[in-house]
């Protein structure tokens, strides 16, 4: 059955309607393409059509771009020559778009072709807006929540089916770049004052206007195929564009710090198109997109960030257990974290009781989802009733009586076991026996926490990350006597409030701070060796961590880390591995910098909290050795610190899918995105280096980085993680 359907009127208007079968959106695959190009011909060779339209099936949307698995694989079915077959593959994607924009016009008059228009009716990206820029016009219905735009540099790769050298050379540089160099995304009136699309309609009146169009007879030879085009904003030789692309490449390699190919392959395909015909920018683009799919980075950002992520969000992991949607959650402790589950819940349409120990704090923590919402009214996102809607799902209170009909709790009170304890059965005193009890904590464990729970089966972990209206990633832990229900219905709230679930099992740190937290250490670790500050936080930046160790830990506070050191050393006694760190920690601590909070830490800050630089007192303490580390020693420091915890983990039964690893990595403390994750990055690297280069950062740096028996297991055998535990198989 095909995607595309042609239907021709009484007025000679040809409509071809893409609408994916089983698709609630368009996606467009490799059959598509040829079904869309046969259809074009179709119509172009038929003296009875005077023009064509192309637009969907679907009410609310034009197509939702490429469909991703089908890229991941290219490289894979692209036969012994991929990077060949790639290019050639890219080519014929371009063969179909240029035929549609030539639409059967002369090849050296101009004369001649017929009009073709894209009707949207509402959302349209990637090649759902690459092919719309093929055609000669670009109606959009008056949709206020569709968006229009090219976010392929999101998923690590760049519009490669012309909308590279389209946009480009429809906007210039300069106009072009915060949607392919950013993914920005508009709104059909956006969209419009951008000068991407042409017109913006009634929904009721697009296909009617579209065909009006069509049938006036318009002119539909492009700018860039007529004599003497001159690209807006001026191309690279020219004084104004040379500026715009120096700016450019300044710009992007501040953003990126070099690490990921998709932003200076697209920079360089627009620079290098630019400078030739447009067909032959066309081959450049499909020559640089070909670089990006040859280079592992792209396809590991593509799995980990969209095929990965969709499929947890969609339930890949969920316990077979009845639907287990949250009607109303109890949300237990108003502070910062709290008011932040409240909002998100609210947010999802959800019923809110928000209790605190004082009436002024509950009423402080819904004021939070007041001042948000505040916000987006502000910037037209948000009506008057849209907040009012939301305020009034929300109860604050201190009456624990308030929680009877709630069928989830989420506490999150002080990082204590016995103020927990005391919660736990004071909620459960008034919630019902079918009332799931989760507790929101990053470090305590959680079957020692269920003990305070009248029936441990219903108790379960939910690790958010703060800002909670922000990060996506929301961690699941189960305790040992955690039940299907429990999980099921953590991840349906988790899903509920379009958010990225893990399931982790329950250890020490669970999955994301036993890994981070090695991070920070490690970083703090060289300021005492002597290693230079700057060295340490601009080689985490350059291989792609968002934050540098020591900004790291001021942003989460010095005396949180020494509150951690404190409880860890106790559980561990002697086998307490960071004394080290712990000198460097306690003593910023007691000189009471203890991070972005107090305007004093690792980094200086004025008195409005913006950070300054790093704190010249570092150095007085702790001296710079005269012979500094290599960059790629620090580099393999800091990133091992942290992958060696993910395969710890996966070995260990916490982790049980490494699809989990990746996308928790990415999402909940930023991992190198370019890589796809700590296991990607193993992927990518090999695991008989891996192995290697651990054997040496044993030998030079201590124990800490021993090779995982999986590890040297996956090196001996020459296994990739992807191959052996790639559909979330076990690790054992």
């Amino acid at each position: 059955m095909t995607d595309f359907t042609l239907k021709t009127d009484a007025d000679g208007v040809a409509v071809i309607t893409w609408d994916t079968v089983g698709k609630s959106m368009n996606v467009m695959n490799q059959q598509g393409f040829t079904d869309l190009d046969a259809l074009v011909g179709q119509a172009l060779a038929d003296d009875a059509v005077k023009g064509i339209i192309i637009t969907s099936g679907k009410p609310d949307s034009f197509a939702g771009g490429m469909d991703l698995n089908i890229i991941a694989r290219m490289k894979d079915s692209a036969g012994d020559d991929p990077a060949r077959g790639l290019f050639d593959g890219v080519m014929a994607m371009h063969g179909v778009l240029r035929r549609i924009e030539r639409a059967g016009m002369d090849p050296k008059t101009n004369k001649g072709g017929k009009p073709i228009a894209a009707a949207l009716p509402g959302t349209a990206l990637g090649i759902g807006l690459e092919i719309p820029l093929a055609c000669h016009r670009i109606f959009a219905a008056d949709n206020p929540k569709a968006k229009i735009g090219l976010p392929e540099i999101m998923v690590g790769i760049f519009p490669g089916a012309g909308g590279t050298t389209r946009l480009a050379r429809k906007l210039g540089a300069m106009g072009a770049s915060p949607l392919l160099l950013e993914g920005k995304l508009n709104d059909p009136h956006g969209a419009k004052r951008a000068g991407v699309i042409d017109e913006v309609v009634p929904a009721e009146d697009l296909i009617s206007a579209a065909k009006a169009w069509v049938l006036s007879s318009p002119t539909i030879v492009k700018p860039w195929d007529e004599k003497g085009y001159k690209m807006p904003g001026g191309a690279p030789y020219h004084p104004a564009g040379f500026m715009t692309f120096v700016g450019a490449s300044a710009m992007v390699n501040g953003k990126t710090m070099g690490v990921y190919p998709a932003a200076k392959a697209l920079l360089s395909a627009v620079y290098e198109g630019a400078l030739v015909p447009f067909d032959t920018a066309l081959k450049i683009e499909a020559r640089w997109f070909t670089n990006v799919l040859m280079n592992p980075s792209s396809s590991a950002m593509i799995r980990s960030l969209f095929i990965n992520k969709e499929a947890l969000e969609k339930g890949a992991n969920r316990p077979d257990a009845p639907d287990q949607k949250v009607k109303q959650v109890g949300v237990i402790g108003a502070g910062m974290m709290g008011a932040g589950i409240a909002l998100v819940s609210a947010l999802a349409g959800i019923k809110v009781v928000l209790i605190d120990a004082k009436q002024d704090a509950a009423d402080k923590g819904k004021s939070y989802t007041a001042d948000y919402m505040d916000k987006g009214i502000a910037r037209k996102k948000v009506t008057d009733d849209k907040k009012t809607a939301v305020l009034g799902l929300i109860n604050a209170t201190t009456d624990y009586a308030a929680l009877k009909d709630c069928d989830l709790i989420v506490e999150a009170v002080f990082e204590d076991v016995g103020v927990k304890a005391e919660v736990t059965k004071m909620v459960q005193a008034v919630t019902g026996p079918d009332c799931i009890f989760a507790t929101n904590t990053s470090t305590l464990p959680i079957t020692e926490l269920a003990k305070a729970s009248n029936d441990p089966a219903k108790f379960i972990g939910i690790h958010f990350f703060s800002p909670v209206d922000k990060m996506m990633l929301v961690e699941i832990i189960k305790g040992q006597q955690s039940s299907d229900v429990a999980v099921a219905k953590a991840l349906d709230f988790v899903r509920q409030i379009r958010k990225t679930p893990i399931v982790v099992n329950d250890a020490r740190f669970f999955y994301a701070n036993r890994c981070i937290i090695p991070y920070i250490n490690e970083g703090i670790r060289m300021v005492r060796e002597g290693v230079e500050p700057a060295l340490i936080e601009n080689a985490a930046k350059l291989v792609g961590m968002p934050l540098g160790p020591l900004q790291l830990v001021d942003e989460t506070s010095i005396d949180l880390g020494v509150k951690i050191a404190k409880a860890t050393r106790a559980a561990m006694g002697d086998a307490y591995p960071d004394g080290e760190v712990d000198e460097v920690l306690f003593w910023m601590a007691d000189q009471m910098r203890l991070g972005r909070k107090s305007n004093a830490g690792f980094y200086a800050y004025d008195d409005k909290g913006k950070r300054l630089g790093l704190w010249d007192g570092l150095a007085a303490q702790y001296p710079v050795a005269d012979d500094q580390p290599d960059l790629v020693t620090v580099q393999h420091r800091l990133l091992f610190a942290q992958v060696l915890e993910a395969v710890r983990a996966l070995e260990g039964g916490v982790l049980t899918d490494i699809r989990e690893g990746d996308v928790g990595a990415i999402l909940g403390w930023g991992f190198a995105p370019w890589s796809g994750g700590p296991f990607s990055w193993l992927d990518i690297i090999g695991a008989p280096y891996a192995a290697e280069r651990c054997d040496q950062l044993t030998a030079q740096f201590g124990d800490r980085f021993t090779t995982p028996d999986l590890l040297r297991d996956m090196a001996d055998k020459g296994h990739e993680f992807y191959k052996r535990f790639g559909t979330g198989a076990k690790a054992a």
